[in-house]
């Protein structure tokens, strides 16, 4: 035994010492570390300072710790070196049970910069545990007439080593009559079958006594060993049967206690005694008499003990059943167990920040993870916070969140936020966790004094003494601490010859004003002293203004309809939109988009400029009428939009006439006027004045008709004197045009009013110069 004892030793320490080199020469690029289990506390896995390419003192500055799941810490980080420690002894049986490989995962976090990086470390099994049969003595009764070749299922044993260390194969002495097979289960058990090779007698051996031994794989191998009775019976020759030889239940988790699981059913041939059946365990674990209850006399399988899907979700109970001659058969029933939502999401605080200085975008406020013990929905984790608070949820990696500012604090709009994280999970029902956090907002000096008064009148009579108070000044600071603390001076005089500095003098701590002089009525009679200060506030644009159609006119009146000749080529322009945006920079800048038309693909809108033309040649196939609605987008974030609806006529050419006109039109329809639509961009108004106006043209021809019955607009066919006529065929016409627009003053909203036309003289009759000729469109602003 010593000689044993000394040779594991050594093969242990050669183990070590290859498990040490394979650390240590690790490239940096690995993250994945290996440990012997039962190895003392403080043994050196790696120097992390030397994986991550840091150099040693950058682990402290960078807040490096190591974050594991729970709270058990299996590993220490050395900040003086950046070696990685074992903190205590692992035992791989305790840690991961029957699971190979056995891997512990754990993450270094390291918060300035804030970075996670993923590790793993694997626990090699030694053979420190020998097989152990759960029953110590197996009694067999057998017939003396079994035939040769007959498998008989003997109890098996367990070892808690994983690999080659665990439990490998089994053998029988002495084996004159039998010979044992080695068989594994579906979880990787292996177990035992007595082989019967010679015919039994029992006239001339009434039982047998063999000794059954396990082994398993380990240098030098360990074994345990169990006494096998076999009893010889004189002929019963039936054996119970199951109706099944393998039964798989699911059971959830939460099922009641003595509920009924399953029902085994055996059946035997014989009769009388040799035929009653009984139902019993075979050779079951301590777990599994714990946790069912099987009834002989029925074989109903009960529940005795709550279900956890988190700690075993899966039973393996082998069933005997035995009829009065001692014969019996065996069975197996696997019990699956259903998770439910049984455990609700769990948080854990890596790291929080506060105070956190105001006026600072993007800053990290607090680092924890999340984890849910159960399986599919039931684990899966949802995060959130109050919807109006100014922060947000960042996943990272291996469920880690971060919680960040959505944009800068203002500390005197609010100085401090109470946030409640709700961690809740997928399943049915859902559960949820909340983890409430206080953050405070540390003060910037982001706000200068503000006077009580804009204007302070003080008296005094002449030939004062000097040093008198003649009044005091006071302003506010809605800072904090320092912060707010004011300070007074004078400024300059606006009069560069008053002698200011002789007349007055101001405290600096609490603006108390006092005369340096006896002043005469007679040389001044007032003088004026300047004490503030001057901010200058630069306002940023918000896409807060949707576009705004010019043209058509959306606004309830008659609808303007666009008239195409059936014989237009391809590109003819049959309108253009016209709109505008109060914003500006991109906030204004539109595109245009064909949302719904009444025959898709014939016509198109460009998007840039809002043009309506033909997309191909048109034919007597297509409708008279058509509808289009077109969408005018601006390029904010988010992005605003406004919609038109255009109506368009094809015909086959212009040779009808106009609808009748009442006398206060004619001469308007006889000039032909064109509907022009400005577009006025103010470009600042203070409190007292408007300072500028700008102003732009958009133009589209539309010949009226219907005005008798409520303005409509029309265009009409063939020619008539004075008609304007596009000579180009290209769809457009110019013309001189004069418009009147007024600014409505004192309103405060910048409105403009839109006045008459003025129609040039000698309109009437007159024929456009051709294509692609501009014409000025004079404009008079009033105020």
């Amino acid at each position: 035994m010593e000689a044993r004892g000394d040779s594991f030793l050594r093969q242990r320490q050669v183990l070590f010492l290859f498990v040490f080199l394979g650390v240590s020469l690790a490239e940096s690029e690995s993250r994945r570390y290996s440990v012997v289990e039962e190895t003392e506390r403080g043994f050196l896995i790696a120097n992390l300072a030397k994986d991550l390419g840091l150099g040693v003192g950058e682990l402290a500055v960078r807040g490096a710790q190591v974050v594991s799941k729970g709270n058990r810490q299996h590993i220490q980080l050395n900040h003086q070196n950046g070696d990685l420690l074992l903190h205590e002894k692992l035992d791989r049986e305790e840690l991961c049970g029957p699971t190979e490989p056995c891997v512990l995962h754990f993450q270094i976090l390291l918060q300035n910069p804030l970075q996670f990086i993923t590790n793993e470390l694997q626990v090699i099994d030694v053979n420190d545990h020998s097989p152990v049969f759960l029953e110590h003595e197996m009694q067999l009764k057998l017939l003396e007439n079994t035939p040769p070749g007959t498998i008989i299922p003997l109890g098996n044993a367990e070892d808690l080593d994983v690999g080659r260390n665990s439990l490998q194969n089994y053998t029988v002495t002495p084996n004159s009559h039998f010979h044992v097979l080695t068989r594994s289960r579906r979880d990787g058990r292996k177990y035992p079958l007595l082989v019967l090779d010679k015919a039994l007698d029992r006239e001339e051996q009434p039982e047998l006594i063999l000794t059954l031994t396990a082994l398993d794989g380990g240098s030098p191998p360990r074994s345990g060993i169990a006494q096998v009775h076999i009893v010889v019976l004189d002929i019963n020759d039936n054996a119970p049967e199951f109706t099944q030889s393998l039964y798989e239940v699911q059971v959830l988790e939460n099922s009641p206690i003595n509920s009924v699981l399953v029902t085994v059913s055996a059946s035997d041939l014989d009769t009388g005694n040799l035929g009653t059946v009984s139902y019993a365990f075979f050779h079951a674990s301590e777990e599994i008499r714990k946790t069912f209850q099987l009834n002989p006399i029925t074989g109903d399988i009960q529940l005795v003990k709550y279900l956890n899907y988190e700690v075993m979700n899966t039973y393996e109970v082998d069933i005997e059943a035995k009829d009065g001659g001692g014969l019996s058969g065996k069975t197996t029933v696997i019990v699956q167990v259903v998770d439910v939502n049984d455990n609700p999401p769990e948080l854990t605080l890596s790291s929080i920040a506060s105070p956190i200085p105001e006026n600072s975008p993007e800053t990290v406020v607090a680092v924890f993870s999340v984890s849910d013990p159960d399986s599919g929905d039931n684990g899966r984790i949802m995060c959130s916070i109050e919807s109006n608070l100014p922060f947000n949820l960042k996943p990272s990696e291996e469920n880690f969140y971060t919680l960040v500012t959505n944009g800068a604090l203002d500390r005197e709009s609010q100085a401090e936020y109470n946030i409640t994280i709700t961690v809740s999970d997928l399943g049915t029902p859902r559960l949820k966790t909340q983890h409430n956090i206080t953050v405070t907002v540390s003060d910037v000096n982001d706000n200068a004094p503000a006077f009580s008064q804009t204007t302070y009148t003080l008296r005094v009579r002449e030939n004062n003494s000097p040093a008198l108070h003649i009044g005091t000044v006071s302003a506010t600071d809605r800072d904090a601490g320092a912060n707010a603390q004011v300070t007074y001076s004078l400024l300059p005089p606006r009069d560069p010859h008053l002698p200011l500095a002789s007349l007055v003098s101001i405290n600096a701590d609490n603006g108390q004003l006092f005369a340096l002089r006896s002043l005469d009525y007679e040389a001044l009679q007032a003088f004026e002293v300047r004490v503030g200060a001057l901010v200058r506030v630069l306002v940023l644009d918000d896409n807060d203004n949707a576009p705004f159609v010019l043209y058509p006119l959306q606004n309830g009146s008659a609808p303007c309809t666009e008239l195409v000749p059936r014989a237009a080529e391809a590109g003819y322009l049959v309108t253009k939109v016209v709109a505008v945006d109060g914003d500006s920079g991109q906030n204004a800048w539109l595109s245009f988009q064909l949302l719904k038309a009444t025959e898709p693909g014939l016509f198109g809108v460009w998007a840039h400029n809002g043009e309506v033309r033909t997309a191909r040649l048109l034919s007597e196939r297509d409708a008279v009428r058509h509808r289009l609605l077109v969408l005018v987008k601006d390029n904010g974030e988010p992005p605003l939009s406004a919609s038109v609806t255009l109506h368009v006529l094809l015909v086959d050419g212009f040779s009808q006439p106009y609808l009748p006109l009442p006398d206060v039109a004619a001469a308007e329809a006889r000039a032909d006027p064109l509907t022009v639509y400005l577009v006025i961009a103010l470009a600042s108004v203070s409190s007292l004045f408007l300072c500028s106006a700008l102003a732009f043209v958009a133009v589209r021809l539309c010949r009226r008709s219907g005005a008798a019955s409520g303005g409509g607009c029309a265009v009409p066919e063939g020619h008539f004197p004075g008609h304007l006529v596009d000579v180009s065929g290209a769809g457009t016409l110019s013309q001189s045009y004069r418009y009147e627009v007024c600014l409505a003053g004192g309103t405060g909203t910048s409105e403009f009013k839109f006045l008459k036309p003025i129609i040039p003289s000698g309109l009437v009759g007159r024929r456009p110069k051709g294509e692609g000729e501009r014409e000025r469109i004079s404009c008079r602003l009033c105020a």
